[in-house]
């Protein structure tokens, strides 16, 4: 099993690879596919369960998702998203929900969408053994302050982002994610930063990279800028899914194959 030292180890000599995955199935098909991490990110809300944005999702919801990958995967560092207003307001709380991610879902790790406040947060849930990823730059829960445009595009948000990198190594995060910052700023962080810096949106020099599965298969009906569609699986589904209507109506499916008989059962009515 992938274990976050292992993924500390990968930083400047590999290039770490991190996809979002949201059920069994997924996660199974994904670590086959050779990722190193995966993220059960709250980015389930719109990508999957029907919200707007990843607001509404709550630390049943994501523990349910935890709990399927991690029963899908043997060897990939599966990572639990923290949601809007799971940490932050109270302490003991805090250290309940992610604490829950581990000891009842199975999960490796927890991601917390990072600022000044999850510092001391960062500190207290390493010393508890509950390993910590940061999140900095463009912060969806944050949408109703920031929307989703590129972040830290001036010195002074590209300061603080790089303080608030190194106060999180400093408190025991083990990996930093970067999302939609200047190329060139993903660089200076991961140059300034001993842990592991994972980009999306951030540019090729952070040392490794995630995603969201629907983008990267093609389900989504849009991506972000930033993000690369590798396959047309919605197009696929699309037709599949045609063609088995089709079969049903024109009574093609099911056929003789697809059914078995019991001869007591003849002349039953």
């Amino acid at each position: 099993m992938t274990t976050v030292r292992d993924v500390q180890e990968m930083a400047g000599d590999e290039q770490i690879a991190m996809l979002t995955a949201y059920d069994a199935a997924t996660a199974a098909l994904v670590e086959g596919a050779g990722v190193d991490m995966i993220l059960v990110g709250d980015s389930v809300g719109n990508a999957v369960l029907g919200y707007e944005d990843t607001l509404p999702v709550t630390v049943d919801e994501i523990a349910s998702r935890v709990g399927a990958v991690a029963r899908g995967t043997d060897d990939a560092l599966v990572v639990a998203d923290m949601p809007f207003l799971s940490i932050g307001a109270d302490e003991a709380e805090s250290v309940k929900n992610c604490g829950r991610m581990l000891k009842e879902e199975g999960a490796n790790a927890v991601k917390l969408e990072s600022g000044p406040h999850t510092v001391e947060l960062t500190e207290r849930l390493d010393d508890l053994g509950i390993p910590v990823m940061a999140h900095l730059g463009l912060t969806p829960q944050s949408v109703n302050q920031t929307g989703y445009a590129q972040q830290a595009t001036d010195r002074e948000e590209a300061t603080e982002i790089l303080e608030l990198a190194r106060a999180h190594e400093d408190a025991g995060a083990f990996a930093l994610v970067l999302e939609h910052v200047p190329a060139n700023l993903g660089a200076q962080v991961t140059e300034a930063l001993d842990i592991p810096t994972i980009g999306i949106g951030a540019g090729g020099d952070c040392d490794g990279q995630v995603l969201v599965f629907t983008d990267v298969v093609g389900l989504a009906e849009s991506s972000p800028p930033f993000a690369e569609q590798f396959g047309d699986v919605r197009s696929e589904v699309r037709s599949a899914v045609g063609d088995y209507v089709d079969a049903v109506e024109s009574g093609e499916f099911p056929g003789e194959q697809h059914a078995d008989t019991a001869e007591d059962l003849e002349d039953l009515y």
